[in-house]
Protein backbone atom coordinates (compact mmCIF):
# COMPACT_ATOMS: atom_id res chain seq x y z
CA UNK A 1 0.00 0.00 0.00
CA UNK A 2 1.10 3.14 -0.92
CA UNK A 3 2.19 5.92 1.86
CA UNK A 4 -0.76 7.98 0.44
CA UNK A 5 -2.96 5.81 0.87
CA UNK A 6 -3.21 6.14 4.67
CA UNK A 7 -5.74 9.46 4.21
CA UNK A 8 -8.00 7.40 1.67
CA UNK A 9 -9.24 5.08 4.42
CA UNK A 10 -12.57 4.75 5.47
CA UNK A 11 -13.47 5.71 8.65
CA UNK A 12 -13.03 2.49 11.79
CA UNK A 13 -16.06 1.72 13.38
CA UNK A 14 -16.93 2.60 17.25
CA UNK A 15 -13.76 1.41 18.79
CA UNK A 16 -15.84 0.06 21.96
CA UNK A 17 -14.66 -3.71 21.96
CA UNK A 18 -16.20 -6.03 21.32
CA UNK A 19 -18.44 -4.17 18.97
CA UNK A 20 -21.91 -3.09 20.42
CA UNK A 21 -24.93 -5.35 18.61
CA UNK A 22 -22.88 -7.37 17.35
CA UNK A 23 -24.03 -11.50 18.16
CA UNK A 24 -20.81 -13.55 17.39
CA UNK A 25 -19.54 -14.87 13.58
CA UNK A 26 -22.99 -13.91 11.95
CA UNK A 27 -24.37 -10.75 10.95
CA UNK A 28 -24.26 -7.69 12.98
CA UNK A 29 -27.53 -7.59 14.84
CA UNK A 30 -27.87 -4.08 15.08
CA UNK A 31 -27.93 -0.96 12.73
CA UNK A 32 -25.29 0.48 14.26
CA UNK A 33 -22.77 -1.31 11.62
CA UNK A 34 -24.85 -0.12 8.88
CA UNK A 35 -21.64 2.02 7.64
CA UNK A 36 -19.80 -1.37 7.50
CA UNK A 37 -19.58 -3.25 4.45
CA UNK A 38 -16.23 -5.53 4.79
CA UNK A 39 -16.49 -9.04 5.88
CA UNK A 40 -16.96 -9.90 9.34
CA UNK A 41 -14.01 -9.15 12.10
CA UNK A 42 -12.11 -11.63 13.07
CA UNK A 43 -10.53 -12.13 16.44
CA UNK A 44 -8.01 -13.89 18.43
CA UNK A 45 -7.18 -14.88 21.89
CA UNK A 46 -5.80 -11.48 22.18
CA UNK A 47 -7.09 -9.91 25.38
CA UNK A 48 -9.70 -7.23 24.42
CA UNK A 49 -8.28 -3.28 25.23
CA UNK A 50 -9.79 -1.48 28.00
CA UNK A 51 -12.88 0.46 26.86
CA UNK A 52 -12.99 4.16 25.53
CA UNK A 53 -9.06 3.59 24.22
CA UNK A 54 -8.66 5.07 21.27
CA UNK A 55 -7.42 2.92 18.35
CA UNK A 56 -3.76 3.92 17.52
CA UNK A 57 -2.43 5.57 14.80
CA UNK A 58 -0.62 3.21 12.14
CA UNK A 59 2.05 5.94 12.16
CA UNK A 60 2.56 5.52 15.75
CA UNK A 61 3.30 1.61 15.49
CA UNK A 62 6.62 -0.08 15.32
CA UNK A 63 5.45 -1.38 11.67
CA UNK A 64 3.71 1.93 10.79
CA UNK A 65 4.44 0.99 6.50
CA UNK A 66 2.66 -1.99 7.09
CA UNK A 67 -0.71 -0.89 7.91
CA UNK A 68 -3.86 -3.02 7.67
CA UNK A 69 -6.38 -2.95 5.02
CA UNK A 70 -9.25 -0.39 6.10
CA UNK A 71 -11.75 -2.74 4.40
CA UNK A 72 -11.45 -5.41 7.15
CA UNK A 73 -12.04 -5.12 10.96
CA UNK A 74 -9.01 -6.84 12.42
CA UNK A 75 -7.39 -5.87 15.98
CA UNK A 76 -5.00 -3.14 16.13
CA UNK A 77 -3.37 -4.92 18.43
CA UNK A 78 -1.89 -8.53 16.96
CA UNK A 79 -0.85 -11.01 18.55
CA UNK A 80 2.44 -12.43 19.74
CA UNK A 81 2.07 -15.13 16.82
CA UNK A 82 0.64 -12.93 14.50
CA UNK A 83 4.22 -10.33 15.19
CA UNK A 84 6.67 -13.20 14.24
CA UNK A 85 4.47 -13.88 11.35
CA UNK A 86 5.22 -10.76 9.79
CA UNK A 87 7.44 -10.63 7.55
CA UNK A 88 10.59 -7.89 6.97
CA UNK A 89 9.72 -8.28 3.07
CA UNK A 90 6.59 -9.70 1.90
CA UNK A 91 7.61 -13.27 -0.42
CA UNK A 92 7.19 -13.00 -3.90
CA UNK A 93 8.37 -9.05 -3.64
CA UNK A 94 11.92 -9.53 -3.28
CA UNK A 95 13.89 -8.04 -5.73
CA UNK A 96 14.84 -10.55 -7.78
CA UNK A 97 11.02 -11.25 -8.23
CA UNK A 98 9.15 -11.33 -11.52
CA UNK A 99 5.87 -10.29 -9.49
CA UNK A 100 6.49 -6.31 -8.42
CA UNK A 101 4.12 -4.44 -7.66
CA UNK A 102 5.38 -0.82 -6.67
CA UNK A 103 2.92 -0.01 -3.44
CA UNK A 104 3.65 -3.25 -2.26
CA UNK A 105 7.11 -2.48 -1.84
CA UNK A 106 7.06 1.01 -0.63
CA UNK A 107 8.03 -0.45 2.84
CA UNK A 108 11.53 -1.83 1.73
CA UNK A 109 13.89 0.64 2.27
CA UNK A 110 17.86 0.49 1.26
CA UNK A 111 19.90 1.75 3.84
CA UNK A 112 21.57 4.94 3.26
CA UNK A 113 25.57 4.64 1.69
CA UNK A 114 28.17 6.79 3.74
CA UNK A 115 30.07 8.86 2.57
CA UNK A 116 34.35 7.01 3.22
CA UNK A 117 35.50 8.88 5.91
CA UNK A 118 38.76 10.52 5.43
CA UNK A 119 41.97 8.39 6.07
CA UNK A 120 43.96 9.29 9.10
CA UNK A 121 47.42 9.63 7.43
CA UNK A 122 48.12 11.43 4.50
CA UNK A 123 50.03 9.24 2.23
CA UNK A 124 52.71 10.26 -0.64
CA UNK A 125 51.71 12.33 -3.09
CA UNK A 126 48.36 13.62 -1.72
CA UNK A 127 48.03 16.86 0.24
CA UNK A 128 47.76 16.98 3.99
CA UNK A 129 46.06 20.51 4.80
CA UNK A 130 42.89 20.19 6.74
CA UNK A 131 40.05 21.14 4.07
CA UNK A 132 42.12 19.75 0.84
CA UNK A 133 39.99 17.10 0.39
CA UNK A 134 37.40 19.34 -0.50
CA UNK A 135 37.24 19.16 -4.55
CA UNK A 136 36.75 22.20 -6.74
CA UNK A 137 36.97 22.65 -10.57
CA UNK A 138 40.07 23.96 -11.20
CA UNK A 139 39.51 26.52 -13.82
CA UNK A 140 42.53 28.84 -13.01
CA UNK A 141 45.19 26.07 -14.60
CA UNK A 142 42.59 24.89 -17.22
CA UNK A 143 42.50 28.61 -18.51
CA UNK A 144 46.11 29.21 -18.55
CA UNK A 145 47.45 26.35 -19.79
CA UNK A 146 44.81 26.48 -23.23
CA UNK A 147 46.24 30.25 -23.37
CA UNK A 148 49.90 28.93 -22.87
CA UNK A 149 49.05 26.13 -25.36
CA UNK A 150 47.57 29.09 -27.86
CA UNK A 151 50.19 31.18 -27.51
CA UNK A 152 52.85 28.36 -28.45
CA UNK A 153 51.32 27.81 -31.51
CA UNK A 154 51.68 31.22 -32.21
CA UNK A 155 55.01 31.48 -31.72
CA UNK A 156 55.87 28.30 -33.94
CA UNK A 157 53.58 30.30 -36.76
CA UNK A 158 55.42 33.18 -36.51
CA UNK A 159 58.80 31.96 -36.46
CA UNK A 160 57.62 29.97 -39.82
CA UNK A 161 56.80 33.05 -41.54
CA UNK A 162 59.45 35.12 -40.65
CA UNK A 163 62.05 32.25 -41.12
CA UNK A 164 60.24 29.62 -43.00
CA UNK A 165 60.50 26.98 -40.00
CA UNK A 166 58.57 26.52 -37.35
CA UNK A 167 61.79 25.92 -34.88
CA UNK A 168 65.22 27.55 -35.12
CA UNK A 169 67.54 25.76 -37.06
CA UNK A 170 70.73 27.50 -37.58
CA UNK A 171 72.00 27.20 -34.67
CA UNK A 172 69.34 24.17 -33.50
CA UNK A 173 67.22 25.04 -30.71
CA UNK A 174 67.78 22.31 -28.11
CA UNK A 175 64.14 23.05 -26.51
CA UNK A 176 62.88 22.63 -30.07
CA UNK A 177 61.51 26.04 -30.57
CA UNK A 178 61.59 29.36 -32.14
CA UNK A 179 64.13 31.43 -31.87
CA UNK A 180 65.30 34.13 -29.04
CA UNK A 181 64.76 37.03 -31.66
CA UNK A 182 60.99 36.02 -32.43
CA UNK A 183 60.63 35.14 -28.24
CA UNK A 184 61.65 38.82 -27.32
CA UNK A 185 59.25 40.36 -30.57
CA UNK A 186 56.67 38.98 -28.56
CA UNK A 187 57.32 40.33 -25.38
CA UNK A 188 59.67 37.94 -23.28
CA UNK A 189 61.49 39.48 -20.56
CA UNK A 190 64.42 41.35 -22.23
CA UNK A 191 66.22 43.80 -19.88
CA UNK A 192 67.22 46.45 -22.78
CA UNK A 193 63.47 47.26 -24.08
CA UNK A 194 62.88 48.00 -20.16
CA UNK A 195 65.22 50.44 -18.98
CA UNK A 196 68.58 51.91 -19.87
CA UNK A 197 71.00 49.28 -19.45
CA UNK A 198 75.24 50.25 -19.53
CA UNK A 199 77.16 49.80 -22.63
CA UNK A 200 73.73 50.46 -24.77
CA UNK A 201 72.30 54.35 -23.79
CA UNK A 202 75.91 55.76 -23.39
CA UNK A 203 77.36 53.96 -26.09
CA UNK A 204 78.90 56.85 -28.50
CA UNK A 205 78.70 53.84 -32.02
CA UNK A 206 75.89 52.86 -33.43
CA UNK A 207 74.56 49.89 -32.01
CA UNK A 208 72.38 47.10 -34.97
CA UNK A 209 70.38 44.80 -33.75
CA UNK A 210 69.24 41.27 -35.13
CA UNK A 211 66.15 41.32 -36.76
CA UNK A 212 62.91 38.87 -35.55
CA UNK A 213 63.13 37.68 -38.70
CA UNK A 214 67.11 36.56 -38.58
CA UNK A 215 68.83 33.01 -40.01
CA UNK A 216 71.83 33.53 -38.78
CA UNK A 217 74.54 34.77 -35.92
CA UNK A 218 76.73 36.77 -38.77
CA UNK A 219 77.22 40.01 -37.61
CA UNK A 220 77.51 41.09 -41.37
CA UNK A 221 74.02 39.40 -42.47
CA UNK A 222 71.13 41.89 -43.17
CA UNK A 223 69.24 40.50 -41.08
CA UNK A 224 70.83 41.88 -38.05
CA UNK A 225 70.87 45.27 -39.16
CA UNK A 226 67.66 46.29 -37.03
CA UNK A 227 67.01 48.89 -34.49
CA UNK A 228 65.99 48.24 -30.58
CA UNK A 229 63.22 49.26 -31.40
CA UNK A 230 62.11 46.73 -34.68
CA UNK A 231 63.49 44.28 -31.91
CA UNK A 232 61.57 44.94 -29.35
CA UNK A 233 58.28 45.64 -31.22
CA UNK A 234 54.76 46.75 -29.63
CA UNK A 235 55.42 50.14 -31.30
CA UNK A 236 58.78 50.43 -30.23
CA UNK A 237 61.28 51.76 -28.01
CA UNK A 238 63.07 55.15 -28.09
CA UNK A 239 66.81 54.80 -29.49
CA UNK A 240 69.55 55.67 -28.09
CA UNK A 241 71.26 58.52 -29.35
CA UNK A 242 74.61 56.15 -30.04
CA UNK A 243 77.02 59.60 -29.77
CA UNK A 244 79.33 61.03 -27.16
CA UNK A 245 76.34 63.08 -25.38
CA UNK A 246 74.54 59.52 -24.67
CA UNK A 247 74.52 59.35 -21.04
CA UNK A 248 72.64 56.65 -18.64
CA UNK A 249 70.01 59.07 -18.08
CA UNK A 250 69.34 59.25 -21.64
CA UNK A 251 64.88 60.24 -21.25
CA UNK A 252 62.31 58.94 -22.16
CA UNK A 253 63.74 55.49 -21.51
CA UNK A 254 62.71 52.09 -22.78
CA UNK A 255 59.80 51.10 -19.74
CA UNK A 256 57.98 47.96 -21.51
CA UNK A 257 56.93 46.85 -17.77
CA UNK A 258 54.53 44.65 -18.97
CA UNK A 259 57.38 42.23 -19.91
CA UNK A 260 57.61 41.09 -16.38
CA UNK A 261 54.40 39.35 -16.92
CA UNK A 262 53.44 38.44 -20.51
CA UNK A 263 56.51 35.94 -20.55
CA UNK A 264 54.40 33.18 -18.12
CA UNK A 265 52.49 32.55 -20.91
CA UNK A 266 55.80 31.87 -23.70
CA UNK A 267 57.68 29.70 -24.00
CA UNK A 268 61.22 28.50 -25.01
CA UNK A 269 60.32 25.13 -27.02
CA UNK A 270 58.32 22.12 -26.85
CA UNK A 271 60.56 20.31 -24.29
CA UNK A 272 59.85 23.77 -22.22
CA UNK A 273 55.84 23.33 -22.15
CA UNK A 274 55.84 20.32 -22.04
CA UNK A 275 57.30 19.59 -18.96
CA UNK A 276 55.95 22.85 -16.99
CA UNK A 277 52.35 21.81 -18.31
CA UNK A 278 52.96 18.03 -17.36
CA UNK A 279 53.95 19.61 -13.34
CA UNK A 280 50.90 22.57 -13.86
CA UNK A 281 48.33 19.55 -14.58
CA UNK A 282 49.36 17.26 -11.70
CA UNK A 283 50.49 19.61 -8.72
CA UNK A 284 48.93 22.81 -9.90
CA UNK A 285 45.53 21.29 -10.72
CA UNK A 286 45.77 19.74 -6.83
CA UNK A 287 46.54 22.54 -5.05
CA UNK A 288 44.38 24.77 -7.09
CA UNK A 289 41.11 22.19 -6.27
CA UNK A 290 41.95 22.03 -2.45
CA UNK A 291 42.39 26.11 -2.08
CA UNK A 292 40.24 27.28 -3.86
CA UNK A 293 41.21 29.33 -7.61
CA UNK A 294 41.17 32.92 -6.13
CA UNK A 295 43.92 31.82 -3.98
CA UNK A 296 45.64 29.78 -6.57
CA UNK A 297 45.78 32.92 -9.03
CA UNK A 298 47.33 35.10 -6.44
CA UNK A 299 50.14 33.28 -5.45
CA UNK A 300 50.43 31.81 -9.62
CA UNK A 301 50.29 35.22 -10.82
CA UNK A 302 52.53 36.60 -8.11
CA UNK A 303 55.20 34.24 -7.87
CA UNK A 304 55.61 34.42 -11.52
CA UNK A 305 56.17 38.22 -12.11
CA UNK A 306 58.77 38.63 -8.86
CA UNK A 307 60.61 35.60 -10.64
CA UNK A 308 60.94 38.08 -13.65
CA UNK A 309 61.55 41.14 -11.41
CA UNK A 310 64.66 39.43 -9.75
CA UNK A 311 65.70 38.24 -12.98
CA UNK A 312 65.69 41.44 -14.24
CA UNK A 313 68.13 42.60 -11.69
CA UNK A 314 70.54 40.02 -11.26
CA UNK A 315 70.54 37.58 -14.60
CA UNK A 316 72.60 38.41 -17.55
CA UNK A 317 71.00 41.41 -19.69
CA UNK A 318 71.23 39.62 -22.94
CA UNK A 319 68.92 36.82 -21.69
CA UNK A 320 65.49 36.46 -23.14
CA UNK A 321 63.75 34.89 -20.27
CA UNK A 322 60.26 33.11 -20.83
CA UNK A 323 58.31 30.45 -19.53
CA UNK A 324 56.04 29.91 -16.33
CA UNK A 325 58.86 28.21 -14.10
CA UNK A 326 58.57 31.07 -11.78
CA UNK A 327 54.96 30.26 -11.03
CA UNK A 328 55.14 26.56 -10.71
CA UNK A 329 58.25 27.18 -8.10
CA UNK A 330 55.65 29.02 -6.04
CA UNK A 331 53.04 26.10 -6.51
CA UNK A 332 56.00 23.83 -5.57
CA UNK A 333 56.40 25.96 -2.32
CA UNK A 334 52.66 25.92 -1.62
CA UNK A 335 53.23 21.77 -1.63
CA UNK A 336 56.06 22.38 0.74
CA UNK A 337 54.10 24.29 3.39
CA UNK A 338 51.32 21.73 3.05
CA UNK A 339 53.95 18.97 4.24
CA UNK A 340 54.92 21.25 6.92
CA UNK A 341 51.43 21.90 7.92
CA UNK A 342 50.49 18.28 8.09
CA UNK A 343 53.60 16.53 9.14
CA UNK A 344 52.30 14.53 12.18
CA UNK A 345 49.33 13.17 9.99
CA UNK A 346 51.58 11.90 7.28
CA UNK A 347 52.51 8.47 6.69
CA UNK A 348 56.36 9.10 5.63
CA UNK A 349 56.95 12.81 5.82
CA UNK A 350 60.53 12.48 5.39
CA UNK A 351 60.30 10.87 2.35
CA UNK A 352 57.62 13.14 0.83
CA UNK A 353 60.15 15.89 2.22
CA UNK A 354 63.26 14.51 0.07
CA UNK A 355 60.88 13.92 -2.80
CA UNK A 356 60.36 17.72 -2.94
CA UNK A 357 63.68 18.94 -2.50
CA UNK A 358 64.91 16.30 -4.87
CA UNK A 359 62.20 18.70 -7.75
CA UNK A 360 63.94 21.58 -6.26
CA UNK A 361 67.26 20.21 -6.64
CA UNK A 362 66.85 18.99 -10.41
CA UNK A 363 65.72 22.38 -11.62
CA UNK A 364 67.85 24.60 -9.57
CA UNK A 365 70.46 22.29 -11.24
CA UNK A 366 69.07 22.75 -14.82
CA UNK A 367 68.88 26.21 -14.06
CA UNK A 368 72.82 26.68 -13.91
CA UNK A 369 72.80 25.71 -17.74
CA UNK A 370 73.34 28.58 -19.98
CA UNK A 371 70.92 30.78 -21.43
CA UNK A 372 68.72 29.81 -18.60
CA UNK A 373 67.40 31.93 -15.70
CA UNK A 374 67.77 30.88 -12.40
CA UNK A 375 66.55 34.14 -10.77
CA UNK A 376 63.00 33.11 -11.75
CA UNK A 377 62.92 30.45 -10.18
CA UNK A 378 64.15 31.37 -7.06
CA UNK A 379 61.99 34.43 -6.63
CA UNK A 380 59.09 32.58 -7.13
CA UNK A 381 59.82 29.61 -4.86
CA UNK A 382 60.52 32.55 -2.34
CA UNK A 383 57.11 34.27 -3.11
CA UNK A 384 55.21 31.09 -3.17
CA UNK A 385 56.32 30.39 0.44
CA UNK A 386 55.32 34.21 1.34
CA UNK A 387 51.86 34.15 0.13
CA UNK A 388 51.45 30.68 1.15
CA UNK A 389 51.95 31.65 4.95
CA UNK A 390 49.49 34.69 4.40
CA UNK A 391 46.70 32.87 1.96
CA UNK A 392 47.20 29.23 3.35
CA UNK A 393 45.03 27.64 6.65
CA UNK A 394 47.41 27.47 9.65
CA UNK A 395 49.16 24.44 10.37
CA UNK A 396 47.10 21.59 11.44
CA UNK A 397 48.35 21.14 14.66
CA UNK A 398 47.78 25.00 15.68
CA UNK A 399 44.42 25.11 14.50
CA UNK A 400 43.54 22.08 16.59
CA UNK A 401 44.52 23.67 19.55
CA UNK A 402 42.20 26.76 18.57
CA UNK A 403 39.46 24.72 17.55
CA UNK A 404 39.12 25.70 13.61
CA UNK A 405 39.23 22.70 12.50
CA UNK A 406 36.83 23.98 9.04
CA UNK A 407 37.45 23.27 5.59
CA UNK A 408 38.35 26.84 3.22
CA UNK A 409 34.85 26.72 2.30
CA UNK A 410 33.61 28.26 5.75
CA UNK A 411 30.04 28.39 4.81
CA UNK A 412 28.10 25.07 4.39
CA UNK A 413 24.61 24.96 2.67
CA UNK A 414 24.02 28.78 3.27
CA UNK A 415 25.16 28.16 7.39
CA UNK A 416 28.15 28.70 9.09
CA UNK A 417 29.52 25.61 10.48
CA UNK A 418 29.63 25.26 14.22
CA UNK A 419 32.57 27.35 15.70
CA UNK A 420 33.48 28.42 12.82
CA UNK A 421 33.91 32.58 12.76
CA UNK A 422 31.80 34.67 10.01
CA UNK A 423 34.03 35.68 7.42
CA UNK A 424 35.74 39.04 7.57
CA UNK A 425 33.77 40.69 4.99
CA UNK A 426 30.66 39.87 6.50
CA UNK A 427 31.48 40.41 9.71
CA UNK A 428 34.73 42.14 10.39
CA UNK A 429 34.14 42.86 14.12
CA UNK A 430 32.64 38.29 15.07
CA UNK A 431 35.79 37.64 12.75
CA UNK A 432 38.37 38.50 15.42
CA UNK A 433 36.07 37.91 18.07
CA UNK A 434 36.56 35.50 20.62
CA UNK A 435 40.31 34.59 19.09
CA UNK A 436 41.99 32.56 21.00
CA UNK A 437 46.42 34.27 21.58
CA UNK A 438 47.60 31.52 19.64
CA UNK A 439 45.89 32.62 16.61
CA UNK A 440 46.75 36.18 17.45
CA UNK A 441 50.08 35.32 17.54
CA UNK A 442 50.00 33.16 13.58
CA UNK A 443 48.13 36.27 12.49
CA UNK A 444 51.18 38.31 13.36
CA UNK A 445 53.36 36.08 11.51
CA UNK A 446 51.03 35.61 8.17
CA UNK A 447 51.18 40.06 8.39
CA UNK A 448 55.32 40.12 8.51
CA UNK A 449 55.41 37.67 5.82
CA UNK A 450 52.89 40.08 3.84
CA UNK A 451 54.72 43.07 4.70
CA UNK A 452 58.16 41.86 4.45
CA UNK A 453 57.81 40.37 0.68
CA UNK A 454 55.90 43.42 -0.45
CA UNK A 455 58.91 45.69 0.71
CA UNK A 456 61.40 43.66 -1.10
CA UNK A 457 58.97 43.80 -4.29
CA UNK A 458 59.32 47.19 -3.96
CA UNK A 459 63.45 47.80 -3.37
CA UNK A 460 63.77 45.07 -6.16
CA UNK A 461 61.30 46.88 -8.69
CA UNK A 462 63.11 50.42 -6.99
CA UNK A 463 66.53 48.97 -8.17
CA UNK A 464 65.88 47.33 -11.55
CA UNK A 465 64.26 51.35 -12.69
CA UNK A 466 66.59 53.43 -10.76
CA UNK A 467 69.80 52.18 -9.01
CA UNK A 468 70.85 49.53 -11.69
CA UNK A 469 72.95 47.86 -8.52
CA UNK A 470 73.56 44.25 -8.82
CA UNK A 471 76.50 41.92 -6.73
CA UNK A 472 79.36 40.07 -8.08
CA UNK A 473 78.73 36.73 -6.71
CA UNK A 474 75.03 36.40 -7.56
CA UNK A 475 75.50 35.14 -11.07
CA UNK A 476 77.38 32.28 -10.04
CA UNK A 477 73.32 31.43 -8.49
CA UNK A 478 72.52 31.15 -11.57
CA UNK A 479 75.36 29.84 -13.64
CA UNK A 480 78.68 27.52 -13.19
CA UNK A 481 82.29 29.08 -13.80
CA UNK A 482 83.07 26.58 -16.55
CA UNK A 483 83.70 27.70 -20.13
CA UNK A 484 82.63 31.29 -20.06
CA UNK A 485 79.25 30.15 -18.86
CA UNK A 486 78.87 33.09 -16.47
CA UNK A 487 79.22 35.39 -19.45
CA UNK A 488 76.55 34.36 -21.78
CA UNK A 489 73.98 36.18 -22.07
CA UNK A 490 75.31 39.56 -20.93
CA UNK A 491 75.51 41.66 -24.12
CA UNK A 492 79.08 41.88 -25.98
CA UNK A 493 78.83 45.59 -27.26
CA UNK A 494 81.95 45.61 -30.11
CA UNK A 495 82.77 47.35 -33.57
CA UNK A 496 81.63 44.80 -35.38
CA UNK A 497 78.41 46.15 -34.03
CA UNK A 498 78.44 49.31 -35.17
CA UNK A 499 77.83 50.83 -38.31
Amino acid sequence: MAANDYYQQKPLPDPTYPPTGYSGAGQPASSSYSTYSGPPPSYTSQPPPKANQPSPSPFDTPFDDHVYPASTHQSPYPSQNQLNDIPLQPQGQGRHSPNKDPEMQDHVYEAPKRKKSRKARVRMGELGMLGSSDKKIPWVVYLFTVIQVAVFVGELVKNGTATGSPIQTSPFNPMIGPSPYILINMGARFVPCMHNVKGIQDSDITIHWPCPDTKTLDPNAPSQKCTLSDLCGFGGVPEPAYNSSGTMDQKPEPNQWFRFIVPMFLHAGLIHIGFNLLLQLTLGRDMEKSIGSIRFFLVYISAGIFGFVMGGNFAATGIASTGASGSLFGVIALTLLDLLYSWKDRVSPVKDLLLIFLDIAISFVLGLLPGLDNFSHIGGFLMGLALGICLLHSPNSLRRRIGEDTTYAQVNNGMLSQGTAPPFFKNPVGFFKGRKPLWWAWWFIRAGALVLVFVVFILLLNNFYVYHKTCSWCKYLSCLPVNNWCETGNLQITKNQSA
